[in-house]
């Protein structure tokens, strides 16, 4: 049975780390900008889990723009309005890993069916994908924004199923975050963790993921084998 691959966005498919460059640029204290990266990154996951819980969705940019205004306020690093409109626009263009496009590129020649999954909206991880040139790249753009809930909640990778028409054991979700791989792995579906560093810790809940590969041509090399 041929698997199915959806592929996270958001540090798997497309570097968030990318905006470092530009926050050098913007803070007064260059110094601070992978940290306020690493930050703002975090703080926006946080709070795509807390407006989860609270059932009170919002677009996932507007988590991004929260963590934004709320990383500015704890490293105090004083950035205009401006400053933040221009942060969130660079963060709509952000790149893509260099093992991306040849990894799609080897899966796309086996005929694998590869999907892009996100937290983000329908249309902006398309226009995302577009500007990384790889949305020509996949085969479909799935958004929980459609059931207006966040990862990990097991409703959207039941959603992500039935927009599929799969079954689980054909699923598979890749990703390099731990908590997305354990979801999916709590939902009945198949996950490859994506571990882009040497030292990342995966979580220690009693959950493997069925995959584990250091970037995506390894991956794309084992599913094809």
């Amino acid at each position: 049975m041929q698997p199915v691959l959806a592929f996270d966005v958001y540090g798997t498919l497309i570097d968030t780390q990318g905006v470092t460059l530009e926050l050098e640029r913007r803070l007064s204290d260059a110094s601070k900008a992978v940290d306020f990266a690493k930050r703002w990154r975090d703080k926006q996951l946080e709070y795509s889990f807390r407006h989860g819980l609270m059932g009170a969705y919002v677009p996932f940019a507007e988590c991004t723009r929260e963590a934004l205004a709320f990383t500015d306020r704890a490293l105090q690093t004083g950035l205009s309005e401006n400053d933040r409109d221009h942060l969130m626009a660079v963060y709509a263009e952000l790149p893509a890993f260099d093992d991306v496009v040849p990894a799609l590129d080897q899966l796309h020649d086996a005929g694998v069916r590869c999907v892009a999954f996100s937290n983000g909206t329908g249309d902006a991880v398309a226009q995302l994908l577009a500007r990384a040139g790889i949305k020509d790249r996949m085969d479909d753009v799935v958004s929980v924004d459609d059931i207006k809930r966040f990862k990990p909640d097991p409703a959207v990778y039941a959603y992500l199923r039935s927009r599929l028409e799969t079954r689980p054991e054909q699923t598979w979700l890749v990703s390099s975050n731990p908590f997305d791989v354990i979801g999916a792995a709590h939902a009945g579906l198949h996950s490859a963790w994506i571990r882009r560093s040497s030292d990342a810790p995966f979580d220690p809940w009693g959950v493997e993921p069925d995959m584990t590969v250091s970037d995506l041509e390894a991956l794309a090399e084992r599913i094809i084998r």
